[in-house]
């Protein structure tokens, strides 16, 4: 029963290449979203929501499709969204195809701070995480979160 159990676990060599991905990973992430508040005064998920609208049809979204199409619970959208709202960055209004839902849309304001920030942090991308690797360890990249996301039914 022990040997068994111990091979669903991962080994140490496992653990280690885990450990590894998770901690660079996460260094990656703070550079990169240190440099698009440093750019431009957007957090990151100031960021995903402007791009999430910016992609949609008519620049808005109802409030559940937002959440869900960037990974988040509602009730931590209706946080970022009161705070971007302050800002100017979106607008929310009743959905009118559901009374108990919320539209939001992107406005000027928002739309001119995703266009400022989109050459910025696409240049800190290039720099911290792209230009780090060969063409063929990105194709390995690639390949590895293709992998990871079928794993995982995404």
């Amino acid at each position: 029963m022990g040997t068994t159990r111990r091979r669903r676990l991962p080994t140490s060599e496992e653990l280690a290449i885990w450990r590894a991905h998770i901690e660079t990973f996460e260094i990656v992430r703070s550079r990169i979203e240190s440099r698009l508040h440093q750019d431009s005064q957007l957090s990151s998920g100031d960021y995903r929501v402007l791009l999430a609208l910016n992609e949609a049809q008519g620049k808005a979204l109802r409030s559940s499709e937002l959440a869900n199409q960037i990974g988040w619970e509602r009730s931590r959208l209706s946080g970022q969204l009161g705070r971007m709202e302050k800002r100017g960055l979106v607008r929310r209004e009743p959905c009118e195809e559901d009374a108990r839902g919320s539209r939001v849309l992107l406005t000027e304001d928002g739309e001119r701070a995703f266009r400022a920030s989109t050459f910025p942090h696409l240049q800190a991308i290039k720099e911290v995480f792209v230009d780090a690797f060969t063409p063929a360890q990105l194709a390995h990249l690639a390949e590895a979160a293709t992998a990871m996301r079928r794993h995982l039914s995404l």
